[in-house]
């Protein structure tokens, strides 16, 4: 007598249209469509031929952030000194080129020791086994106080025509800017790495389960430490591109930029409890947001205002999220006596016959 055999995993028992489209990434991306569209038809001169590029450019050090900090937040951990690095980093390129030293010297400086930063904060977290949010919290007031403390209430300006140029440039004739190419080149690395590699995998049980993940082999506290500091390098390039962008290095650049980068992973679709999230659902909700900002930068809106309605987009999305997962979950419970029951009941019967 045959039998149909039956998925053991309940995400695998829908089609793959439904495990597709119906999903919140797909649910952020259709959003992000609608709004785009909107600006378009009602926000004026949001069709420019420069609105692409100065949004671009603005969304850019989010965009790069966000790729190590949704690793980061899928583990269940998070990181909120990534924008005292940026500003660490861009005082280091100022003093260091002020000094003598070249642009490209200064910025590799700049890059070790953002690695150096990501490598404190994965050892406190991972091996001495604190939590993140205080470690960070912490860090991010040494890290910014130590920019301040280097640089002072001054500014570094004097960087050279050629490597500002650079920053602000676009790729051939189009409106998209040069610093595209690397951070899509950061897209293919991390999308690899977490959705194609078994570090990934880790990276993800990480997240569900980080006793679990131990005794299944994952290193739980060597995997933590290399997403830090992946952070930290990261964190450091986009302080470089901050820097001369607006050609000008200073203690307090990209302050409050830690916000703007959790808000954009969190509303793309990844659990702040860690075990879920995807790439391309993170940088739907980065470009949403930077859309959001730039229509109502031109409609006249302060940037007050545009914070309050993207915070409570943000709420909207996680108690969303939340509540979708609460009705489905119940929906999934089988009600007693039902013949979803039936197996389970089946072979508890067996076994206790057997017994």
């Amino acid at each position: 007598m045959s039998s149909t055999p039956t998925r053991a995993y309940a995400p695998y028992s829908q089609p793959l249209w439904k495990r597709v489209l119906l999903t919140r990434e797909s649910a952020i991306i259709a959003l992000t469509v609608v709004v785009i569209c909107w600006a378009l038809a009602a926000v004026p001169n949001f069709d420019g031929p420069l609105t692409l590029k100065y949004l671009l450019q603005d969304t850019a050090p989010i965009l790069l952030i966000a790729l190590p900090m949704t690793l980061v937040i899928i583990t269940g951990e998070i990181d909120l000194s990534v924008a005292s690095i940026v500003g660490l980093s861009s005082v280091l390129l100022g003093v260091l080129h002020q000094g003598g030293m070249s642009v490209p010297a200064a910025g590799a400086v700049a890059l070790l020791v953002g690695a150096a930063c990501g490598t404190l904060n994965g050892v406190l977290v991972a091996y001495v086994g604190l939590p993140s949010l205080a470690v960070t919290i912490g860090t991010l007031a040494l890290f910014r106080g130590v920019a301040v403390g280097l640089l002072g209430t001054t500014a570094v300006t004097d960087f050279p025509e050629a490597w500002t140029d650079l920053a602000t440039g676009t790729v051939g004739e189009s409106s998209v800017p040069l610093v595209m190419v690397p951070f899509a080149a950061l897209v293919v690395v991390f999308t690899l790495l977490l959705h194609f590699s078994p570090f990934g995998r880790g990276v993800y049980d990480i997240g569900l389960n980080g006793e679990a993940a131990r005794f299944s082999g994952v290193h739980v506290a060597r995997t933590k430490l290399v997403l830090f500091v992946l952070s930290g390098v990261v964190s450091a390039f986009a302080g470089l591109y901050f820097t001369l962008r607006f050609g000008s290095a200073r203690g307090d650049n990209a302050t409050g930029l830690e916000l703007q980068v959790i808000a954009a992973v969190l509303l793309g679709g990844v659990s702040i409890f860690g075990g879920r999230g995807r790439l391309h659902g993170v940088l739907a909700g980065v470009v949403l947001i930077g859309v959001i900002a730039s229509a109502l930068r031109l409609e006249g809106v302060t940037v007050n205002v545009t914070n309050i309605v993207i915070g409570v987009l943000l709420i909207v999305s996680v108690v969303s999220g939340a509540l979708v997962a609460y009705v489905s979950g119940r929906l999934r419970r089988p009600r007693p006596g039902s013949s979803a029951e039936a197996p389970e009941t089946s072979s508890r019967r067996a076994a206790s016959a057997g017994a």
